[in-house]
């Protein structure tokens, strides 16, 4: 590893050391860019193998992100392993300019055209390893004139769906022999674990369902081999030019599922309730922390000279929102918690009649139908000694109902 890194810093220092002293920001990552261009592969190729060793030790730590470059990595290599992020000391120190030629190397030439452009630009990334192609979705952006770059490895298998905890009716509704339209909505914070539970769904289906499910994300993460459903993979940017584009382009593709990676605006949210409203089945996922938020979250995006219009269209197309979290378990992993809350006559009372704070009670009391709210399920963990008490405090989205619930629980 020594010689290997000693090496590629021998290259890379006779590349800085022909930029000009005062050059910074994008005219300086132009430079190395043009330098990069003009060497031969294998020159290039030292570089790349570094950056893929990293990757390779990433897989061996079993973590699930990495981070290089920038001055909020002091030059070392970090990685994030069940939860908790960390330099590791054995890989060594890089300057800026070091991280910057490792990253620009990495990066296909459009992707450099589209980093260069919108300062930061996402990308999917593959390795082969031990035998297996493993896949990363990766960001690279700019940070005070220097480049750095997160990468998170894609789960090289996929869950099974029962086992994530879920209630057998809301494994029906997840399921297109069961329920055959309507959206369904999965939110939480980066990093809770969206994606993985979306592929579980896509798997399930696959498995169960002769169809056709149309994936569209940024970038595509797992790719699904078809089983029993035609799986189509269209990555925003390269496949197709947006979200909603990739969406309305569905709908003349006969699909009986539309995956949507993620509603990022108003726009894609008003066409991903028109394409479920019109007898399709959705999936898509939202940066909320509850299913109240995910409801009010779609209404606040929406003009208020619509806002009538929009609640009774998502009163008429939701069947089901889970909210997830990864919380540290006491053997030191991550396990998912969840809110769920199915679309029941109720439920969608109270979109209609814009009383979404009812929402939080209805799906408490909805135990028998297979929801849960977050405090419930946190409880039912910490109940179960699979994670701490402080830990079930700390991830409860309302601290008092969750603190009321384990006080039932002592009476």
């Amino acid at each position: 590893m020594e010689k290997r890194v000693e090496n590629v810093k021998t290259i890379m220092e006779k590349m800085i050391a022909r930029v000009p002293e005062f050059t910074f920001g994008q005219e300086r990552q132009e430079i190395f860019t043009r330098m990069l261009l003009k060497l031969p592969t294998e020159i290039r190729r030292p570089m790349r193998e570094l950056i893929l060793s990293f990757l390779q030790e990433m897989v061996r730590l079993d973590a699930s992100d990495i981070d290089v470059g920038g001055m909020g990595c002091k030059g070392q290599i970090w990685y994030r392993v069940y939860g908790t992020k960390a330099p590791d000391e054995s890989l060594g120190q890089y300057k800026h300019d070091e991280s910057d030629i490792l990253i620009l190397n990495l990066l296909s030439e459009r992707d450099r055209e589209t980093l260069f452009q919108n300062r930061s630009v996402d990308f999917s990334y593959s390795m082969e390893h031990e035998d297996m192609m493993i896949r990363f979705r990766a960001t690279a952006y700019f940070d005070l004139n220097h480049l750095s770059l997160n990468m998170r490895l894609i789960n090289k298998s996929i869950r099974p769906l029962e086992s994530l905890g879920f209630h057998p009716n809301v494994l029906k509704v997840l399921n297109l022999n069961y329920v055959k339209q309507g959206l369904v909505l999965i939110t939480g914070i980066t990093g809770s674990g969206k994606s993985t539970t979306l592929d579980s769904i896509v798997n399930a289906n696959n498995h169960a369902c002769k169809a056709h499910i149309v994936i569209i994300s940024n970038p595509i993460e797992y790719v699904h081999q078809p089983i029993k459903a035609i799986v189509r993979h269209r990555e925003v940017g390269r496949d197709v030019m947006s979200f909603k584009d990739g969406t309305i382009q569905s709908l003349r593709q006969d699909p009986d599922i539309i995956v949507i990676g993620e509603m990022r605006d108003a726009e894609t949210i008003s066409t991903v309730l028109e394409v479920a409203d019109s007898g399709h089945k959705v999936f898509t996922t939202l940066h909320t922390s509850s299913a109240t938020e995910a409801i009010d979250r779609i209404l606040g995006e929406t003009p208020s000279s619509e806002q009538n219009r929009i609640r009774e269209r998502l009163a008429d197309v939701i069947t089901c929102v889970i909210s997830q979290k990864l919380v540290p378990s006491m053997d030191g992993r991550l396990i998912l918690a969840k809110e769920v809350m199915l679309a029941t006559e109720a439920i969608k009372a109270s979109i209609r009649n814009n009383h979404t704070d009812e929402i939080y009670h209805l799906i408490y009391q909805g135990g028998e139908m297979g929801m849960v709210t977050m405090e419930q399920d946190l409880v039912n963990l910490y109940r179960k000694k699979m994670i701490s008490y402080q830990e079930a405090y700390s991830n409860a989205n309302n601290k008092k109902r969750l603190t009321d619930i384990i006080k039932l629980y002592q009476v």
